[in-house]
């Protein structure tokens, strides 16, 4: 169980970093273009908000399934932030990835209630990129990739 989810979050991560940046570009691209904000716009920042959530949720059964908390109870949180590898995947990483989705979703909050297509592409624009950067900053590369 612990490997499907293991693959599963590793997978999807795929799919919310190619749609986050798709979303985000699409944002920074129209804002500045002047575009007019349509229901495809909408349907893509929507479906970026799903798929982060979904990850959000599937990395909260792996964080649980990985047994991190007996981690922690076994060792001390002092030593599990005293080793790197352990503190990113147990501490940095989530804490991370939670901010990262909670921005996606004020962005989209936002952006909602904006009246004009500049303003809700900045809204997306803004809070996407910013997620976007704390995603890329905290993906596991080594692992990820190698």
């Amino acid at each position: 169980m612990y490997n499907t989810i293991k693959m599963l979050h590793s997978g999807w991560a795929y799919v919310v970093l190619l749609i986050l940046v798709v979303a985000t570009l699409n944002a920074l691209v129209k804002a500045m273009a002047g575009k007019e904000y349509s229901a495809k716009d909408f349907r893509m920042s929507l479906f970026t908000l799903i798929v982060s959530h979904i990850q959000l949720l599937i990395g909260i059964v792996f964080y649980f399934a990985a047994d991190y908390i007996s981690i922690i109870s076994e060792m001390g949180m002092g030593a599990v932030m005293k080793d790197s590898t352990l503190r990113s995947n147990i501490v940095e990483h989530p804490l991370t990835m939670i901010i990262a989705v909670a921005l996606i979703t004020i962005g989209y909050s936002k952006h909602k209630k904006k009246l004009t297509s500049k303003a809700k592409f900045r809204m997306i624009a803004v809070f996407y990129t910013i997620a976007l950067i704390l995603i890329l900053a905290k993906i596991p590369w080594n692992v990820w990739i190698g």
